[in-house]
Formats: C-alpha cells, structure tokens, sequence
C-alpha cells in the first residue's frame, strides 16, 4: 500500500510538472484580427500579472521597441526583448513561439533589427523575413527558417556593420534605387538590393532609431517610446515630432500621459477601427476603444469631433464590435448584447436594451461588422459570410446568408449614398453597391484611414 501511494504521488508530480512546461509555452497573445477586450489585470513594473505569474511586458508603458517590421500579411510585428507584439493590440507572446530557431541557435535576448524584403524583382529573397541579432542574420520564409541560416551579416549584405540598431525597406522611388535602410547610431547605410552597393549617409536631423519600419507608405523612426516621421532620402523630418508612440501605433485603454492632443491621437492612430456607422441623414459616428469620432458629411470638410463614448453612451461604455443605423436609431452589438439608443444627442437607451444578440438578431459569436443600405435589411458580416436579416418584421428574420472572402479580417463598414465603405486594419475599401461588394473578386483601391478619412499629414 505504502509503494502504491508513492508511486501515485510521482505520477502526479510528472503530470504537474509537464503541465507547468506546456503553460509556460503558450500564446499569450490574441489572434490576428481579433478585437481588444479589457484585460482587468494587475500592472507592475512594465509588465504584466494574471494574478501568479509574469505575461510579459506591456507596451502601454510607453516602451522602447527594439525592432519592427510589417509581414507579409501586413501585420505589424514589434519585438521587445525575447518578447513580440503581433499588431497594434493584444499581450506580448514570447518570439521562440513564433520564431524558434532564432532562440535555439542564437540564445535569443533581443533582435537589433527586422525588415520585409518586399521586391517582387528579386525572387530569390522576396517576401522573406530577415532579423538582425548581433554579428549574424536570419531569414525565414513562411516563417520557416532558410536552409544554411543564420550567416554573418557581412555575407548577406557585404558592407553593412554587425550590431545593428534598426533597418527598413525603401522602394523605388521613395528611395533612388529598391534599397533597405540599415541604420547604427548616427551613420546610415543605404543599401542597393540590385547592385549590393552601400552608400554611407548621416541623417543630422534624425535621432538615433532604436527601431525603424514603414507603414502605409510613410517612413517612422522610434527612438525610446517616441517616434518620428522622416524622408527616407534625406532623413528630415516635418511636422510635429516627436510623438509618443504609444498614442499612434498602440491600442491603450488608458494613456498614462498628456503629451499629445487627444483629438489628433485619435484621429491620426494607426489603430483599428472597432466600428462605424452612417445614419440617413449623412452623420458618420467611428469608435476606437474608448473614443467617439463623429463628422457632418453633408458638410464640405474634414473635421471630426473626438469625444469619450461614456459621454454619449454610458452603458456602452467602450469598444463596441459592430454598430448600424436604422430609422433613427443606433444599434451597437458588443460581445453577446446589443444596444439601442436614439440616433440624435442626447443618446438615449431604449427600453427593454440591451438585448441578446441570439433574440435581437438570431446570431450568436463574434460580429465583425453591421449596415443598412436603404432598405430594411441589416447586412451583418460574420465569419465571411454576410447574413440580410430583415428589420420590418418581429422577431427579425433571416433572409438569406452570402459569403464574402475577398477581404479577411474585416474590422468595420458602413452604408452610404455613394455604396458599402469596409475598414480593414489601417485602411479603408470602397465599393459602389453591396451587390458589387458580393461579387467583386477584385480588393478595391486602398485608402489610409488616418490620412484620407481623418484628414491627418501622417
């Protein structure tokens, strides 16, 4: 009995044991794609508690990223010790979960620099992934590590230093020639993909990057928790920066400072929107985390009034997944439940709401978006596939269900007298009618939301 009871007592010392590995190689971070949800964790340090161990940092600090790129599906990936954030939202994941070889070969602390080669004239290294960690460099492609890496970087790119702080791709003719920027404290190196050749700058009017990437054609340097837009030419840098990086490129619920304006930080984020809406008479209202932005597009211009969302609808409070306009009313879907409140300020919560997203809709799960076109139908995307559920009849019926796959990962859409808007990440699609929408396999012209919805210069 006595060996019975010790041999019990291993078992379930291994089990446990085994359990504790497996946790501790887990994805800590949310899917790519999926929307924020307030997280209630404790906060210490710059890093972040579930209640018994360490997550990993937390970029809400304000931190100083050690290198970012944007991959090949256009998610931008910052990297922050041995930890890396996969978007502008969700907790850090450790890099080997990701990212193996470069722990198990290299013992990996940090990544000093990262960049997509991105050249369609270059087969052999386009669409690779390349990182940067003291003398030596990796690639990887479909995120499999090369055959033969890692090299010393002076094979891969004869002329450019080891020890790297920060590089960033520069297609023609953003630059002369298709070139990656490699930058080492004040000296930056322009490199000739095609010829190989260096060309040693020093951009004066540039700080030192502490990491570097391009997005949505524009070109930003981070140096500590701030960033700056530059010519990547020249290396001057117009406007006003720095600014924190945190407000722009980080989906924060909280903002531990004020050194920016918070109508032009929420205008000009780089953040998914989480929904928007047009109602009849031409007022588009957008929400991103905790902030409302509304604009009177029966008016010719571009301002937008930013407001807190708890200011005009307290019960929803933040972060709605879908919202959608229908005979003046606006209803907001977030998570299970769905809101309705007058569409005219002050926004009032009708009686009986909020109400069950399975008895107000008969749909249950993630929304990704939700719009009227004129008619009585809601068009609601989920899991790329819209469903036209009819409003005019109670209980709301189902019309029919249409997939809709040519654009994935959708975060918002809207309805207007010009055709259906759809919001995907940083960027905005338009398409003349619902029906072109349906059948279209063609992805419309892209659109920055920040610059060419918002108005902003970056």
């Amino acid at each position: 009995m006595r060996l019975l009871s010790q041999t019990l007592c291993l078992c379930l010392a291994l089990v446990l044991c085994q359990a504790d590995h497996h946790a501790g190689h887990t994805h800590n971070g949310k899917p790519d794609g999926h929307k924020d949800h307030e997280h209630g964790k404790h906060e210490h340090e710059n890093h972040e508690y579930d209640g018994h161990s360490k997550i990993g940092p937390d970029r809400c600090k304000g931190l100083e990223m050690d290198a970012a790129l944007v991959n090949e599906d256009g998610v931008p990936y910052f990297f922050k010790g041995d930890h890396l954030f996969k978007g502008f939202h969700g907790k850090a994941e450790l890099s080997n979960a990701t990212f193996a070889e470069m722990d198990d070969q290299h013992h990996l602390g940090h990544v000093d620099a990262a960049f997509l080669m991105h050249y369609q004239d270059n087969p052999t290294e386009h669409d690779h992934l390349f990182f940067f960690l003291d003398t030596k460099v990796f690639s990887y492609y479909k995120h499999k590590l090369e055959v033969g890496y890692p090299k010393d970087i002076s094979a891969v790119f004869p002329g450019i230093p080891d020890h790297l702080t920060a590089a960033v791709v520069c297609p023609k003719p953003d630059c002369d020639e298709d070139s990656v920027i490699f930058f080492k404290g004040h000296t930056i190196y322009h490199y000739n993909v095609k010829t190989k050749k260096v060309d040693e700058k020093e951009f004066k009017s540039m700080p030192n990057c502490t990491s570097a990437f391009r997005y949505a054609e524009h070109y930003y340097c981070f140096h500590g928790h701030q960033f700056s837009k530059f010519d990547p030419k020249t290396g001057d840098v117009n406007g006003r920066y720095p600014k924190e990086a945190k407000d722009y490129f980080m989906k924060c619920s909280r903002f531990a400072g004020n050194t920016t304006d918070h109508d032009e930080r929420e205008k000009c984020s780089r953040v998914h929107l989480d929904a928007i809406t047009s109602d009849g008479a031409g007022y588009i209202h957008a929400f991103r985390g905790h902030y409302l932005m509304e604009h009177d597009a029966a008016k010719d211009n571009k301002t937008w009034e930013v407001s807190v969302i708890d200011k005009h609808f307290k019960e929803l409070h933040s972060n709605p997944g879908a919202v959608f306009s229908y005979k003046d009313h606006l209803y907001m879907i977030k998570y299970n439940k769905v809101y309705s409140y007058t569409a005219t300020d002050p926004h009032t919560l009708q009686k009986g709401y909020p109400k069950s997203l399975k008895k107000e809709l008969g749909l249950e799960g993630r929304i990704s978006a939700a719009f009227v076109c004129q008619d009585d139908i809601v068009h609601v995307l989920k899991d790329e596939v819209i469903y036209d559920i009819d409003l005019k009849v109670s209980p709301h019926v189902q019309l029919r269900q249409v997939p809709f796959t040519s654009l994935r990962n959708v975060d918002a859409a809207m309805c207007g007298p010009k055709g259906v808007t759809v919001f995907q990440g940083n960027n905005f699609y338009h398409y003349e009618s619902l029906n072109v929408m349906l059948m279209s396999k063609l992805i419309p012209q892209p659109h920055v939301i920040a610059t060419d919805l918002f108005g902003c210069d970056h």
